[in-house]
């Protein structure tokens, strides 16, 4: 028996099927008015990160009406366990340095310390913003310079807990110092913009001092209203499902939510549930949700789960 290979991959993401809703959209632009980050938490699946790059997508698309020159896409640091303050500004390839300036005494430009510098999200934001930084920090191209810029700090909590409020003056000031070139210290163009966003999935590991400069959102699971809205706009054009299965659906899946699971399926996972029971059903409308029931493995991550949805569901 062979195996049926379908697509229902999910497309790139489209900023204009993000749905934000006015407390978030209150919350970005609050966050922007006060040049604080913004700090976004919320279950795994509901679409903290994505924010991300809707914020830049549309401050991009308004560059003609506001004239601060938006990058349309976030620069992006994954916050890891071992992150130190200076890893969100830039790196430093220490070892790379040391074999070029011994290995190659007589090329004293491939030395220099510049070669050994990678901006990292927020250093690229500062440097992006001036239009002198390029000598010192090499950055693709003179087109990216002079520009705003959104930067998502994925996942924050996952940092040691004194991270936060070591980068405090940092971010507050738009600036950073760099070691290897004798403190020399790099501060952006007060005329652009920095908006940061951080992501959580949870405020309670982060120091107060850190939580009081920033503005907050919490990323509530969407209501049904809120589930069908986003369910017709990421599944556009795939979308084979009468209105009332599609509800029913969502009903179904809500209920799975309800239920005393150790991971309680995510907005993310409704969506590649909807996309595989579409593809699917590729030659007609799905006007039940019996096709949905059979495709659990979607949606429930443990066999602890699927035991205790086999009871109730039989």
């Amino acid at each position: 028996m062979s195996f049926t290979i379908r697509d229902a991959r999910p497309p790139a993401f489209e900023p204009a099927k993000y749905i934000l809703t006015d407390e978030l959209r209150l919350a970005v632009e609050t966050a922007i008015a006060l040049g604080q980050p913004l700090l976004v938490t919320g279950a795994p699946g509901t679409g903290k990160t994505e924010l991300a790059y809707k914020v830049a997508a549309d401050l991009a698309a308004a560059n003609d009406a506001h004239g601060l020159n938006f990058a349309p896409t976030p620069h992006i640091f994954n916050t890891k366990t071992t992150v130190e303050a200076r890893d969100l500004f830039y790196t430093y390839d220490a070892l790379g340095h040391f074999r070029a300036a011994n290995l190659k005494e007589g090329d004293a430009e491939s030395a220099q310390v510049r070669h050994f510098l990678k901006l990292q999200a927020l250093g690229l934001a500062i440097a992006r913003s001036r239009s002198d930084a390029a000598p010192d920090f090499p950055l693709r191209g003179e087109e990216h310079l002079d520009q705003s810029s959104v930067v998502l700090i994925d996942e924050i909590d996952k940092a040691p807990r004194d991270l936060p409020n070591d980068l405090l003056n940092e971010i507050k000031h738009y600036t950073f110092e760099v070691r290897e070139q004798g403190n020399r210290r790099i501060t952006a163009n007060p005329e652009r913009r920095i908006v940061i966003i951080m992501t959580s999935n949870s405020e309670k590991n982060l120091p107060n001092a850190f939580l009081r400069r920033c503005v907050f959102h919490h990323i509530e699971r969407p209501d049904a209203e809120t589930l069908l809205r986003i369910a017709k706009a990421q599944l556009g054009e795939h979308n084979r499902y009468t209105e009332s299965a599609l509800k029913d659906l969502i009903k179904y899946f809500q209920d799975l939510q309800a239920q005393d699971l150790r991971k309680k399926p995510s907005t993310a996972e409704l969506i590649a549930w909807l996309r595989m029971l579409a593809v699917m059903n590729p030659d007609g409308k799905i006007d039940n949700v019996q096709p949905g029931i059979h495709q659990l493995s979607i949606l429930v991550k443990t066999e602890e789960d699927r035991q205790k949805l086999r009871e109730l569901y039989g």
